[in-house]
């Protein structure tokens, strides 16, 4: 792609904003709608596709759905995308492959056919130099043909698809001003992290019944520091879900946000193994709203579990404060005195593993952080399945567990974590449990030969507890 510096605004011009909620019938029959070459390649993948026709058959009953923004800079006649550039070639590609649909066999809907035959006059053919974007838009047409041919996307679902799905649309006619807008709008210009998408997402999955409470529902995660945010899902929620199924979990990006995204209990067909997330679902709304609790003060928690199949909209948020809570409180108290039991304390070696962890000298090398990252993870995952039952015991296993990697090994690196917890993964071993004692009574290998260095407190608990010879 041919390298094109980004115009300069001219020094008289006043910027204007100017904002709109238009169709995406009215986007793409928008002729002054233009791609500049300094905008980055087109990068969508099949993926993107695969969700964005995704959310369209989630949502075709609503009255209206909004895909995003899209920023323009107007010069003159001409609006050259800002930002929005792989929402809307992706629109284009639709509209191109629905007109192909027609052309071979007229639609049922008259409206529908003329409204194609519009767009097909109307619509922009932007060209590409870069040879990404090339090979993006060929792989993408073929996937939106192959979907939009099928039996199921139906005239309804195009019709929703052009005239009920909007973009917000903003223009400024300042080309710096626009730059500045869409670097706002993107977190002043860094990409959005992941928990960000996952808010955008879930709003958008609200059922019609949960509108009136979507204000309070998130009021906790608007209040709540974003970094704290971005340390629940990176360090405990993500690492905690995919380990518990046998994956790797070293860095939270984008493209894991799914791992994050269930069902939506409005929509969902009636499946088999959705109807306990379903009973679950109503049952708690419907005690919480009946009459004595407005007596006996009493609220029902929904029963949330960190390898459970996620449940869109609210309950997501929900989901995010309850393990806001119960993370923090852990790792708070996991950081004293660690008393998780209450008064009396925890019994046999853990409050002396406690004790050590949190005071030996070397525990904030960066090694120490990744295995002192597997014992709390491990601790969290087995108190969010088992409760405080047993508390002690599992503390001294988790405790040799995760400290057996750094007696073990001189290098601790994220790497390391991951390899170790997955070829030794106990994680998996409290997802099949059924109760305590099949996670308690696992076998751990005594050590011999340290190689790490500046460990000798955890090295001596070990000897203390038979593990080390």
């Amino acid at each position: 792609m041919t390298t094109a510096s980004i115009p300069t605004a001219k020094p008289a011009q006043v910027a204007h904003l100017a904002s709109k909620i238009i169709s995406v019938r009215e986007l793409l029959a928008d002729m002054a709608i233009a791609i500049p070459q300094y905008q980055r390649p087109y990068k969508w993948t099949g993926k993107n596709i695969t969700q964005l026709f995704s959310d369209i058959t989630i949502h075709k009953d609503k009255s209206s759905y909004r895909l995003g923004t899209i920023v323009f800079h107007q010069d003159g006649e001409r609006k050259n995308i800002v930002d929005g550039q792989q929402r809307t070639i992706s629109l284009l590609l639709t509209a191109r492959a629905l007109i192909k649909r027609r052309s071979e066999k007229e639609l049922d809907r008259k409206d529908l056919n003329e409204q194609l035959g519009e767009l097909e006059g109307r619509m922009v053919n932007p060209s590409f130099e870069s040879e990404i974007s090339k090979f993006n838009i060929h792989n993408n047409y073929f996937e939106i043909l192959r979907i939009v041919s099928r039996s199921d996307f139906t005239e309804e679902h195009i019709d929703f698809l052009l005239n009920k799905c909007q973009v917000v649309t903003v223009a400024l006619n300042d080309v710096s001003e626009a730059f500045q807008f869409f670097d706002s709008q993107n977190a002043r210009g860094r990409d959005l992290e992941p928990h960000d998408l996952l808010k955008a997402y879930h709003l958008r999955e609200f059922g019609a019944s949960d509108d009136s409470s979507k204000t309070s529902t998130v009021a906790c995660w608007e209040n709540s520091d974003t970094t704290e945010l971005a340390s629940l899902f990176s360090q405990y929620l993500y690492r905690i879900r995919n380990w518990s199924r046998g994956a790797s979990a070293r860095y939270f990006g984008k493209d894991d946000t799914a791992l994050f995204k269930g069902v939506n209990i409005e929509t969902i067909g009636n499946f088999p193994y959705v109807e306990q997330l379903r009973i679950a679902h109503h049952f708690v709304d419907q005690y919480n709203g009946q009459y004595e609790r407005r007596i006996d003060g009493r609220a029902l928690g929904f029963p949330f579990h960190l390898d459970q199949i996620i449940i869109n909209g609210r309950r997501f948020f929900e989901l995010t404060s309850h393990y806001q809570e119960l993370v923090s409180r852990i790792s708070d108290e996991s950081k004293r005195d660690h008393e998780l039991v209450g008064p009396e304390g925890l019994d046999g070696y853990a409050q002396k593993i406690m004790g050590t962890i949190n005071s030996y000298p070397a525990k904030n090398r960066t090694g120490d952080c990744y295995v002192r990252a597997i014992f709390d993870c491990l601790l969290i995952y087995y108190i969010d399945k088992f409760g405080l039952t047993e508390i002690s015991r599992a503390i001294e296993k988790i405790f040799i567990w995760a400290y057996s990697l750094r007696l073990q090994m001189q290098v601790v690196q994220l790497a390391t974590m991951d390899n170790y917890v997955l070829d030794n993964n106990l994680f998996r071993r409290i997802k099949e449990a059924t109760r305590p004692a099949d996670f308690i009574n696992c076998s751990l290998p005594v050590l011999a030969g340290m190689k790490s260095t500046k460990t000798e407190e955890i090295e001596a608990l070990f000897k203390q507890m038979r593990y080390y010879e």
